[in-house]
């Protein structure tokens, strides 16, 4: 039976598929390509954080989106502490989420 996936994959998913007997066929994807598949796979990993029953769970998709995030940056050539200056700038100017708080509505007095 022939499963179709067509995602971006962790890179030793292949062998780890052969040696269960089965067989898949790849391909590498260009820089371009790759860039777009690595934001799908972010929204596929949030979605399963989602879904994530338990903190175990919860731990597994969050190192999963950390490793995407380390990909996105390695294919844009990133520095990691630009990300972290950023995310302190946003903290400064918008605050963090720690309060837990949820905006319900705006009334507009235009």
């Amino acid at each position: 039976m022939k499963k179709i996936y067509n995602k971006l994959i962790r890179d030793k998913i292949p062998e780890i598929i052969e040696s269960d007997g089965c067989q898949a066929k790849v391909r590498v994807l260009g820089k371009k390509e790759i860039l777009l598949e690595l934001r799908r796979k972010v929204l596929e990993e949030a979605n399963e954080l989602i879904e994530a029953e338990n903190k175990s769970d919860i731990v597994n998709e969050l190192a999963d989106i950390l490793e995407l995030i380390d990909a996105i940056l390695e294919n844009q050539n990133i520095n990691p502490k630009l990300l972290k200056k950023e995310q302190k700038l946003k903290y400064k100017k918008r605050g963090g989420f720690k309060k837990g708080l949820f905006l319900e509505y705006v009334i507009e007095n235009k």
